[in-house]
């Protein structure tokens, strides 16, 4: 779910600098350091980001922001994403911080209310329904994995499970004429390949056995929850 503006004013920040959540300040903060005269004798000091109040049109919004922002925010914007819709939409929330986060939610509450700057109304359309589209591809994504998860809730694997299993297998190893080794690869016996070997012990009735397991579990799960993993 997006945030919406009244939640944002709600958020509680505690990160160091909170006056770089007022504006853009492109990850500046304050530097700390020392003043080294000629004596040695060294005090204290700070550096602050060199911060600036500028008007930057919006493209979404059809109007001027008035910003603050670190010259190199300035920068960024004008040499590499050309307008601030870019800039605040192609960043991360940790680099644009709050101010950047309340004008991406500004921006994107305009365009989805009407069309772009030079679009048709017909593209407009287009576009919309993609949106739905996708916003609905993705509530059912949601919905299945939600399923899948509530069905196999509490059955995964145990230990106990595990040395099951690997009695079943040495079980169809012995049964199949092999001779199970756990320190080497399994060799087929000479009564395995007789024709004297007993009915049960041929491959063939080993194989439709297994067939006929995996089909009565299929009929025992059903195909919906089949169909969901």
């Amino acid at each position: 779910m997006h945030p919406t503006l009244s939640t944002l004013k709600a958020l509680i920040t505690s990160q160091p600098f909170k006056r770089s959540q007022l504006g853009l300040f492109q990850g500046k903060t304050k530097q700390y350091g020392n003043n080294v005269p000629f004596s040695k004798h060294k005090t204290r000091r700070t550096w602050l980001p060199n911060v600036q109040r500028k008007r930057l049109f919006s493209d979404a919004l059809q109007r001027f922001v008035k910003v603050k922002l670190t010259t190199r925010a300035l920068k960024t914007i004008k040499k590499k994403y050309t307008s601030i819709d870019n800039y605040v939409f192609s960043n991360s929330p940790s680099t644009i911080g709050h101010e950047g986060m309340r004008l991406r939610l500004m921006m994107r509450d305009a365009v989805a209310t009407k069309p772009w700057p030079g679009e048709t109304r017909e593209v407009f359309e287009k576009r919309k329904e993609k949106e739905a589209r996708k916003a609905e591809k993705k509530e059912a994504t949601r919905e299945r994995t939600a399923e899948v998860k509530r069905i196999t809730r509490g059955k995964m694997p145990t230990l106990e499970d595990a040395r099951r299993a690997r009695e079943a297998a040495e079980e169809s190893l012995r049964l199949s004429g092999c001779v199970f080794e756990r320190s080497s690869v399994c060799q087929p016996s000479n009564h395995f390949m007789s024709s004297t070997a007993p009915e049960s012990y041929r491959p063939g009735r080993i194989l439709q056995y297994l067939k006929q397991r995996k089909e009565t579990q299929k009929t025992l799960m059903g195909d919906k929850f089949l169909s969901l993993i």
